[in-house]
């Protein structure tokens, strides 16, 4: 039997957002069974909390997106990959802003902030997600899949389909431990294409974007040093499992072919409904 676990001691993280470019002051906080994944916006009167839980998912518009009680938090993925890897069900999320702390774009902050914080095993048994059929999320328009096949453990297969020259298309498939985890998938960043980041920030995104916390790559070339040869693809699959978070603490396989976070919440849905955790 699994044990539910929290994080051992509460651990603070500031910064910007990526999309929003608005200071925010983080503090993950240890929480009693039960609670779950919870963010709690303290900039806000009553302190609203919005569940980290796909049934909450409201936008996807080039990051995840939260909203309940009429409260919303977005650009979580990051941080919830982190908390899937090092398998922590419980840990309240206090937050001054909307969107979490960019950092350096990965989730690397994230995971060594909570491994340093420790895990602390409650009394409580862990209803793990199991992936006991297949489940499958298509764009056939446009050549792209998610899907969940059972699995003994927790594995990604991910390809990614880029039209640039200078990517391409790039495969990586890991069976997801918190070894693995840390040193082949948290480092990798956010990427964006030079000529669409004008673009967004007309939408009102990529506001606290700088070389420091994404990966820029033009016509030319990258504008920054890579930390992996394929760095998009392991970010895909960094996305992917913060993503599918939402679901719950996942055993199983997923493969993917350019799914974007609209297609990996459609699988969390449909995974967090046949696992009565859409609620």
């Amino acid at each position: 039997m699994q044990f539910q676990t929290t994080l051992a001691s509460a651990v603070a993280y500031e910064g910007v957002g990526l999309h929003s470019g608005r200071k925010v002051h983080m503090e993950l906080q240890p929480a009693p069974a039960g609670t779950g994944l919870v963010f709690v916006r303290t900039d806000l009167p009553k302190v609203p909390m919005i569940r980290a839980i796909a049934a909450n998912v409201a936008s996807t518009v080039r990051a995840t997106t939260l909203e309940e009680a009429n409260a919303k938090v977005f650009t979580i993925e990051h941080l919830m990959s982190a908390f899937h890897a090092l398998g922590i069900d419980n840990c309240r999320i206090e937050m001054d802003a909307e969107e979490p702390p960019v950092a350096d774009g990965s989730s690397q902050v994230f995971f060594e902030l909570m491994r340093n914080a420790g895990r602390k095993e409650l009394e409580s048994p862990r209803r793990e997600t199991v992936i006991d059929r297949v489940y499958r999320v298509d764009d056939p328009e446009n050549g792209r899949f998610v899907m969940a096949v059972p699995y003994d453990g927790f594995r990604v297969s991910f390809t990614s389909v880029n039209p640039h020259p200078l990517i391409g298309v790039q495969y990586e498939d890991f069976v997801v431990g918190e070894e693995v985890y840390g040193k082949e998938i948290a480092p990798a960043r956010t990427i964006a294409y030079e000529k669409e980041v004008e673009a967004l920030r007309q939408m009102g995104l990529g506001l606290g974007g700088t070389l420091e916390n994404v990966i820029v790559y033009n016509d030319d070339g990258w504008m920054n040093e890579l930390r992996f040869e394929d760095e998009l693809v392991r970010h895909k699959i960094l996305d992917v499992i913060g993503d599918l978070r939402l679901a719950g603490i996942l055993r199983g396989h997923i493969i993917a072919v350019a799914s974007g976070h609209a297609m990996n919440t459609e699988l969390a849905k449909m995974i967090a409904a046949d696992a009565g955790k859409l609620e």
